[in-house]
């Protein structure tokens, strides 16, 4: 399996990281995201992206808010990112002086492409929602 991690501060308060990361159903579409739609709620909850070339199906795995961690997993193998076996661990941590570190980690097995190519992909999808997250707290 191959590990792809992100690990950046925050300048806000953890439950503030928490409230926008942890929120499975807040994806919009836009950029690479053609649509997506949302089933159940909760642990066991699904999300559907749909993109270009297909969709990703993601479960809610872990969703533990004494801890600040979530987890989730890809559950369709036709999806067209290029990770088999994929699954990932938000954990995001109260550093005590108003900012937050957060750690994005997934595993996988490359598909289609080479493993470089596919941690760069995952590194880059974690940054832009630990930005975004930071963006959206700016606000």
């Amino acid at each position: 399996m191959t590990t792809a991690q992100v690990v950046k501060q925050v300048k806000a308060p953890a439950d503030a990281v928490w409230s926008v990361l942890s929120n499975f159903s807040s994806i919009k579409a836009g950029g690479p995201i053609a649509s997506v739609s949302y089933e159940g709620e909760g642990v066991g909850m699904l999300r559907t992206l749909g993109m270009n070339g297909g969709r990703v199906l993601e479960r809610l795995d872990v969703h533990d808010a004494a801890t600040r961690t979530f987890a989730y997993s890809i559950i369709n193998d036709d999806s067209p990112l290029p990770f088999t076996g994929y699954s990932a661990v938000v954990k995001i941590k109260d550093n005590g002086d108003g900012t937050t570190t957060v750690d994005w980690t997934g595993t996988f097995s490359p598909k289609g492409v080479p493993e470089a190519d596919a941690i760069k992909l995952a590194t880059g999808i974690y940054a832009g929602a630990i930005k975004g997250a930071q963006v959206a707290l700016e606000k």
